[in-house]
């Protein structure tokens, strides 16, 4: 088997397109914009990967039916008022090593290289370690053109604090290597859970950036399901510390 056997379902002609990566990483984010993109703007799937880098395991889904390990590559046409074609890639997994990472990614872009794509938007989460009110999207670029582009929509830019790991890094270091140039945008979440909030500020600046209108409502009942969870467990956080500090009151009174 090849590092990357890439089954094609689908032969489309596109107009230089754009290569937006959105695979699982901290907090779903970059997924969780991917899957809503296909859904609400109705992209089309026309190519699987599949790679032995990839995790040795399937997915148990509804209903007990079994799922691979895959990466899926996805087109839109005519996207927003500027009319762009975009390329994007999602799935359900990464590869495990850094070999792997270095493979998967380069056979994809060999890949795209037929349909001469013309910027990579990348898309992640940046983890904070614990929840945050009015999470931000922080981000990074390839060329002064996009840090121009991400600041302008209103994109903070990271700064001499770390790497990005995984697809979201090495799409764009391994574009600017072919003379292709993006920006990755990531939002900032705790990373221990499925993040709708931080997905929907990562979408919505894609949308500036891209100039296109799409619905977040799903996003927004999911966020909101999220920060009732969230709630409810500081709640019973602080209960418990309420208990521990009672008994603590209650054990000083036998003392003296």
């Amino acid at each position: 088997m090849k590092a990357a056997e890439i089954t094609v379902l689908e032969e489309v002609e596109l107009n230089n397109p754009i290569f937006i990566e959105a695979l699982p990483g901290v907090g779903h984010v970059g997924k969780l914009v991917a899957d809503h993109m296909v859904d609400e703007l109705d992209a089309t799937k026309f190519a699987e990967i599949y790679s032995p880098t990839f995790p040795p395991q399937v997915l148990v889904g509804e209903g007990g039916m079994i799922e691979n390990m895959i990466n899926e590559l996805y087109y839109i046409k005519d996207l927003g008022e500027d009319g762009v074609d975009v390329i994007m890639i999602t799935g359900n997994t990464q590869s495990l090593s850094p070999d792997g990472q270095y493979i998967v990614c380069e056979e994809i872009l060999d890949f795209l290289g037929d349909f001469d794509i013309s910027r990579i938007f990348t898309l992640g989460g940046v983890p904070t370690g614990q929840p945050i009110e009015n999470p931000r999207v922080l981000g990074a670029a390839s060329d002064e053109a996009h840090i121009e582009i991400l600041k302008e929509v209103g994109v903070e830019m990271r700064s001499n604090d770390g790497g990005i790991v995984g697809a979201s890094g090495l799409f764009l270091g391994l574009g600017m290597r072919r003379g292709i140039y993006g920006a990755c945008l990531m939002g900032e979440t705790p990373g221990y859970f499925i993040d709708a909030e931080s997905a929907e500020g990562v979408l919505l600046k894609l949308a500036d950036i891209l100039n296109f209108e799409i619905n977040t409502e799903k996003l927004d009942e999911r966020a909101e399901e999220t920060r009732e969870m969230l709630a409810r467990a500081q709640q019973m956080e602080q209960d418990l510390i309420n208990r521990a500090n009672a008994g603590n009151a209650d054990d000083l009174r036998y003392i003296g």
